[in-house]
């Protein structure tokens, strides 16, 4: 890539995506590579936190967000067989007030799509689908990049950094810097998106409702710009590829609105194995990784992709001044590791909690009635109070076609 300091990212992800922003902001030339036809996100629900909005918004993305996601009032918190929730922990206007920033609830493809429209109007952000392999050879001031895509000669550029943004199963992290493999986590989540009329009377569709049990939770959220609820249960099995529905602990279906869910959603659950990833080193030379490809974690924060969004925030400024590149993953690894293995830690905690069994699970409840309306506030401000970097100053050419 001609011009000014440049960057290799493998992978239009939310993490890739919102890391090519955030680069091109600084003015630096950007390549993407991606193995896909289009920008694509395997999922459905997603959770942006107010640690998470701020970066967006600071990349000017607030309007484009807010027009395709939704703010729940609160999270209502159900107990086994509970008629009606033990608290509603409050969001909305009382996340506005208290960070600063939106706690918002959309589709994957949804920001997916906000990232990628975005990207297109910097004349300094090149994406290459249909990415069938690349090389990375690493040089004394950089790297030098070969990639091949379909339909179209190889190609071949030097950069100051090469960033694999490419996900839990990270080609960058496990052939590029020789790291390990995702760990099985024991549990699977199976999840549907259904008709807000075929909840309605059953959950509240102005909140966020997340239903206790033994060995297994379920979390559901409105998504009023498609009509749709979100809903995924976890719960701990082994991948069977026949299974056509959550396969749930004995007595699971006795509580009415978790078999309400089941049912309704019936011939349409669909599921995948919940990994993680704990790697030693997040780079090498001027080789990183960022988001998932270098701490994916267990969901029940509702933080993996707060944390690459985060990542990116970080590490773009680092990437423009340090002066090489593993200076700055250095950098990077050291403001970034400790702060995702504590969000870790909580999102296995919360795992373990959510799963409680009788009578471990009577003073689990207590302590969420106890901590009332707003005792996630106080136990979450270092989580969503954080501000991850300055807005950036610097300008970037803009694309006119």
């Amino acid at each position: 890539m001609p011009g000014g300091r440049s960057v290799y990212i493998a992978g239009a992800g939310i993490a890739g995506l919102t890391l090519s922003l955030a680069l091109a902001k600084f003015g630096a030339r950007v390549a993407i590579l991606e193995r896909q036809k289009t920008v694509q996100e395997i999922g459905a629900g997603l959770q942006i936190s107010p640690n998470a909005r701020r970066v967006l918004n600071r990349l000017g993305l607030d309007k484009a967000i807010s027009a395709v996601s939704f703010e729940p009032e609160g999270i209502d918190v159900y107990g086994f067989r509970a008629a009606r929730p033990m608290v509603t922990m409050e969001l909305g206007e009382a996340a506005r007030s208290r960070y600063g920033a939106q706690y918002a609830v959309m589709h994957r493809a949804d920001l997916a799509d906000v990232l990628h429209k975005a990207t297109r109007r910097f004349a300094n952000i090149d994406i290459a689908f249909e990415t069938l392999s690349f090389e990375v050879e690493t040089q004394a001031r950089g790297v030098i990049v070969a990639h091949a895509q379909a339909g179209a000669e190889p190609r071949q550029g030097r950069a100051f950094a090469f960033v694999g943004a490419d996900g839990i199963n990270s080609m960058t992290r496990t052939v590029l810097l020789g790291g390990s493999t995702p760990e099985w986590t024991g549990r699977l989540a199976w999840r549907v998106l259904l008709e807000m009329s075929e909840l309605k009377g059953l959950l509240n569709l102005n909140r966020t409702s997340v239903l206790l049990g033994p060995n297994f939770h379920a979390v559901c959220y409105p998504l009023p710009h498609r009509n749709k609820v979100n809903v995924v249960v976890f719960a701990k099995d082994r991948p069977e590829t026949e299974r056509v529905a959550p396969a749930l602990p004995g007595g699971a279906l006795d509580d009415e609105r978790i078999a309400a869910i089941v049912t309704a959603g019936a011939g349409r659950w669909g599921y995948w194995p919940v990994g993680s990833v704990h790697t030693d080193h997040w780079h090498k030379g001027p080789i990183g990784l960022l988001g998932d490809a270098a701490h994916a974690m267990m969901p029940f924060q509702a933080q993996g992709a707060a944390m690459a969004i985060e990542d990116a925030a970080i590490l773009a400024p680092l990437l423009m001044t340090e002066p090489s590149a593993e200076i700055a993953f250095e950098r990077y690894e050291g403001l970034r590791r400790y702060r995702v293995d504590q969000v870790a830690n909580l999102s296995a905690a919360n795992g373990r909690a959510f799963h409680m069994r009788f009578p471990a699970s009577l003073a689990r409840d207590a302590v969420i009635r106890m901590q009332g309306p707003r005792g996630h506030f106080r136990r979450l401000d270092w989580l969503y109070g954080y501000d991850p970097a300055p807005e950036a100053e610097i300008g970037a050419p803009t694309r006119t076609n």
